[in-house]
């Protein structure tokens, strides 16, 4: 290829040159990405100019993407041009994007108190190992993908945490779907959160019988998926009454009442204090 080419061409070869040396998953974002934003915009440009790329981000702005979303189509925008300057494919131009200044609204979802209570009796006096998902997210801030990872081996009682190693998500890659379990994203997601004691109790007889390479969810050697288990959050919160959330507002739900209690979630006695918050 000579320099000039167009940056269609020099993205597929981005494409090619990273799926050696990222996850799959990271892979699979990048993909989509780059043909569904980067391409139909600048697929058929022999030379990007900022005009170009600020006239993508203000329509995909207008389109109603978020500018965090935008702002990660940026930079993996930049890691072609540089990637084909560097092979001496394209010209790699300053690009100096403006956004709008009004900052967007993000509203955090958080369960009050009462509604957290009426969820965690509810799930208690209702046992099944979904619903024991559900108790673990409230005193962990598991994200749904590394409770759906979790399986009875990394809960380790003697020691009175929980680790998490694991997450489960699923992909889309090359014109399919898949279902992928790996390491978490981040080192820092690689943890061991500590258990209270109310939920100790509750596994301790649990584990005697389990298996532990089973998962806890399904309680068996096959995982749940994490839109399934979204699903089935989604029909319980219509049963019990409470007001429509994400799943995800479960772990800022964790951490508002960590906060409540003035104490530091990551030792033992702050998630103890915020356990008895809530009895």
């Amino acid at each position: 290829m000579e320099k000039n080419t167009d940056f269609g061409s020099v993205a597929a070869l981005w494409l090619g040159h990273k799926k050696q040396y990222v996850k799959k998953s990271s892979y699979a974002l990048y993909c989509t990405l780059v043909g569904t934003h980067l391409v139909p915009f600048l697929g058929a440009k022999h030379e990007v100019l900022e005009a170009d790329v600020q006239e993508m981000v203000n329509r995909e702005l207008a389109a109603g993407l978020s500018q965090k979303t935008v702002k990660d189509i940026l930079v993996v925008l930049r890691m072609i041009l540089r990637f084909g300057a560097k092979s001496g494919l394209i010209e790699d131009h300053r690009i100096d994007i403006v956004f709008p200044t009004r900052r967007e609204r993000t509203e955090i979802q958080v369960l009050t108190l009462a509604h957290q209570r009426l969820l965690m009796n509810y799930v208690k006096e209702h046992f099944s190992f979904r619903n024991l998902g559900i108790l673990i997210c409230l005193t962990s801030g598991l994200r749904i993908g590394e409770i759906c990872a979790l399986r009875w081996a990394d809960i380790d009682l003697t020691a009175g945490v929980i680790r998490v190693r694991r997450t489960i998500q699923r992909i889309y890659l090359d014109g399919r779907t898949e279902l992928i379990e790996g390491a978490p994203k981040t080192v820092s997601s690689i943890r061991e959160i500590p258990l209270t004691r109310e939920l100790s109790a509750l596994i301790r007889p649990l584990k005697k019988i389990v298996k532990a390479d089973s998962y806890v969810l399904s309680n068996s050697p096959s995982p749940t998926e994490p839109r399934t288990y979204r699903a089935y959050f989604k029909r319980l919160s219509g049963i019990i009454g409470l007001p429509a959330m994400r799943f995800h507002g479960l772990r800022h739900s964790f951490a508002t009442r960590c906060i409540e209690s003035k104490c530091d979630y990551k030792t033992v006695s702050s998630i103890d204090a915020m356990s008895k918050m809530l009895k």
